[in-house]
């Protein structure tokens, strides 16, 4: 017999297997056997069906968004004198403040709702989107 215990690091287990993958492919179907219940979990962000499948796609975008600005990030640091460096960081510090300031504004509009999380995440990622982008061209070579 599974204790509690057992049974939600179990749980979790499958949860966070499954919120490893990129927002744009299906998990498949995961049947782990506690006892003699199955618990199986699908999700096919293209395809969401549900406010929650949403909300969890959008949280899975964002995590991707948040990987390429990160190495981005990472692949400008060693490019600068120590100097800009330290402007960059600077600068990162406070975007980061921005940003997450930003969506929880723009989620407070929905506040109480299911979707309130979908509106966060999609705002966490356009918002990283753009600074990523912004990141790469300081990577760019100046002409």
């Amino acid at each position: 017999m599974f204790t509690m215990h057992q049974l939600l690091s179990t749980f979790i287990t499958v949860l966070t297997l499954g919120s490893l993958s990129t927002a744009t492919v299906t998990i498949a179907s995961t049947p782990v056997e506690i006892s003699n219940i199955y618990l199986t979990q699908k999700l096919n962000c293209n395809n969401a069906q549900t406010q929650s499948q949403i909300n969890q796609c959008a949280q899975l975008a964002y995590q991707a968004a948040d990987k390429k600005l990160n190495q981005s990030y990472q692949q400008l640091l060693p490019k600068l004198s120590a100097s800009r460096k330290q402007k960059l960081i600077t600068a990162q510090q406070a975007w980061l403040k921005f940003r997450d300031t930003s969506c929880d504004f723009e989620r407070s509009g929905y506040e109480g709702g299911t979707i309130a999380p979908a509106i966060y995440f999609g705002c966490l990622e356009s918002t990283t989107n753009q600074r990523t982008k912004q990141l790469q061209e300081y990577l760019q070579p100046t002409r």
